[in-house]
């Protein structure tokens, strides 16, 4: 079976440098917030362009510290506004920090936020906008940018799938007061664990998320930030991941051919596939649609190629909030749920393994 994400083949040439890395790291007796945490944070936040990054223990932790860190959930009556085709997961971080999430429906062509539902959306309860540069596409986050200084309005960007998508050499993350970022194994960067980071160029900023990622902290032991909490990326992982940064671009740059091979080469009338732009798309997920899509999984099964739904419940159709958005109605979210289903997309991935997932795809018999 052809998989999805083959992460053995992902860090096979990079075995002896990991190795090397993580025998330094126990050798040094030093594992939580030490100096491979800060090598690291550097790089990082060089590599994005931003002046700070923060690390913490996964993306969703990212997500609700930074909701923390711009006031969100303060209010009672506070409202985030978010797309509810991305997993739950920043639904999940709102709902930590004790806010609402006002969902707001997407486009059609990419999937990614419809500014002009957003506009309509934001009221005077709205604290925040998280933007989800969903499957490794930058959403219209220009115009959204625009909007949010407009109405100062606190602008997250969600970069958990989007390491290194730009748009004239400005990447994601760096648009927003600040852009959060999962190290998730399965991410463009992925650590061997978990893991995620916060970036900013507001120095007031940085210095409440790194109070906020350890007890609220302003010294040791001195709890001076309310909501402050243990969130720490440790020194292995950030080892680790400093092995992996300086391939990034590359391993981008491979995925976006991948994701290119497929839109050219499938021509199938029942299967939808996306723009793929080098540079706005670093293609973490390579995502079709089909109306038929559990009839085309099947076919794909079939001849040995795996795929995924990301993501088949809408967060608004979700049990735990079934009471409070029962009148919520968002038809093209919920639509495209129905539809999605991602292809095998990753740096790896031979020609001749892309060409055969593109047979299959056009041998399919509609049903």
């Amino acid at each position: 079976m052809l998989k999805i994400n083959d992460l053995t083949r992902h860090h096979a040439d990079l075995s002896e440098a990991l190795s090397a890395r993580a025998a330094v790291v126990i050798g040094s007796g030093w594992f939580v917030l030490g100096p491979e945490v800060l090598a690291f944070e550097q790089a990082f936040a060089e590599w994005c362009g931003a002046a700070h990054a923060i690390g913490v223990g996964n993306g969703t932790d990212a997500l609700e510290l930074a909701l923390r860190a711009v006031g969100a959930g303060d209010g009672s009556s506070d409202e985030v506004v978010n797309v509810a085709n991305a997993g739950m997961y920043t639904t999940t971080a709102i709902l930590a920090v004790g806010a609402s999430p006002r969902f707001v429906d997407i486009r059609d062509d990419d999937l990614s936020i419809d500014i002009e539902r957003l506009a309509e959306s934001l009221n005077k309860s709205t604290r925040a906008i998280v933007v989800t540069h969903l499957y490794g596409h930058l959403a219209n986050i220009e115009a959204i940018a625009t909007l949010a200084r407009e109405r100062s309005i606190a602008l997250i960007e969600d970069c958990a799938q989007a390491h290194g998508a730009a748009d004239s050499g400005r990447r994601a993350g760096t648009f927003g007061a600040i852009g959060c970022f999962s190290f998730y194994p399965t991410k463009n960067l992925g650590a061997l664990g978990d893991g995620g980071a916060l970036v900013t160029s507001d120095d007031t900023l940085a210095a409440r998320l790194r109070a906020l990622r350890q007890y609220g902290w302003s010294s040791k032991y001195q709890a001076t930030v309310r909501h402050g909490r243990n969130s720490r990326l440790d020194e292995l992982q950030a080892a680790l991941l400093s092995v992996k940064l300086p391939h990034l671009d590359a391993w981008n740059e491979r995925r976006c051919q991948v994701a290119l091979r497929y839109s050219n080469g499938i021509v199938h009338p029942g299967i939808r596939v996306p723009t793929v732009t080098r540079g706005r798309d670093v293609a973490h997920l390579y995502v079709v649609r089909s109306a038929h899509r559990d009839a085309l999984r099947e076919h794909l099964a079939q001849q040995g190629i795996g795929s995924e739904v990301h993501y088949p419940t809408p967060d608004h159709r979700q049990p735990i909030l079934a009471s409070r958005c029962s009148e919520t109605s968002l038809p093209v979210t919920e639509q495209a749920c129905a539809e999605v289903l991602s292809l095998p997309c990753f740096p790896e991935l031979r020609d001749d393994e892309i060409d055969a997932v593109i047979a299959a795809c056009n041998e399919w018999v509609n049903p």
